[in-house]
């Protein structure tokens, strides 16, 4: 056996017992406020990691993985099985938006939708590619830091009404926050992100449980679990610390 294909095997075999720590650790979170554990999703971020790690999650039971860049994930989905629910959880532009939809069949969820422009994008890819509609979380910016993506909190209405009734191919699902620079985040991000979700669905006359809240990563899932997260986006936690062979890619 080489070198690589060893490291991935022991690799994917470490990742592979992570993750079941992980969903035991966001069953007890869960269980710890009174919510039933089979209402938060788990995304097995794995960027940076290759194929065969990502297939030893998949074989210990895992569908729900997560992508940041375009480029990694049309490379990597080929190469796994077609029943994965992709979420593409970066920041997408305009002009990769057909080639993700295109070369993803089985991309189920974009969970960063920061704009009109992006909506309106993504809405028309999906009807030129006579795609099923697609599930896509609005991207809120609740840390106010300039660098991060996301609709300011007082435009999160406005761009998910957007969504809900001008993107007749998209299916407004709910939404996402990032947090602070260090990707961790306070209860403050996690409050805002709450309050957001009550002021959308009032907005459009949707009940809670179908708005989802995607907030929490490796360093912070607990907390936004008992905070009211239904997807958290776990990578470094299962994965192992991310490598960055090309830090342009995208």
């Amino acid at each position: 056996m080489s070198a690589p294909a060893a490291a991935a095997l022991e690799g994917g075999a470490g990742a592979a017992a992570a993750l079941r720590a992980v969903v035991a650790r966001v069953r007890q979170a869960a269980e710890r406020c009174g919510r039933h554990p089979e209402r938060v999703k788990v995304v097995a971020v794995s960027k940076t990691k290759p194929p065969a790690v990502v297939r030893h999650v998949y074989d210990a039971g895992h569908r729900c993985f997560g992508e940041n860049y375009v480029q990694e994930l049309l490379e990597k989905a080929p190469q796994l099985p077609a029943d994965i629910e992709w979420h593409f959880i970066g920041h997408l532009q305009s002009n990769k938006v057909k080639s993700l939809l295109a070369g993803v069949p089985n991309l189920d969820m974009v969970e960063s939708v920061d704009d009109e422009k992006i909506a309106n994008h993504l809405d028309r890819a999906v009807a030129s590619l006579g795609r099923k509609p697609l599930k896509v979380l609005v991207q809120v910016n609740t840390s106010g830091e300039e660098s991060k993506s996301g609709v300011d909190p007082s435009g999160c209405v406005e761009l998910a009404k957007h969504v809900k009734m001008g993107c007749p191919n998209l299916v407004f699902s709910g939404l996402m926050t990032i947090g602070m620079l260090d990707y961790t985040s306070t209860p403050e991000n996690f409050k805002t992100l709450v309050n957001c979700r009550d002021e959308v669905c009032k907005e459009l006359g949707i009940p809670e449980e179908q708005c989802e809240l995607s907030m929490g990563m490796s360093s912070d899932f607990e907390q936004a679990i008992e905070m009211g997260s239904t997807i958290v986006r776990i990578g470094s936690t299962i994965f192992g610390a991310r490598e960055y062979p090309n830090k342009n890619k995208n």
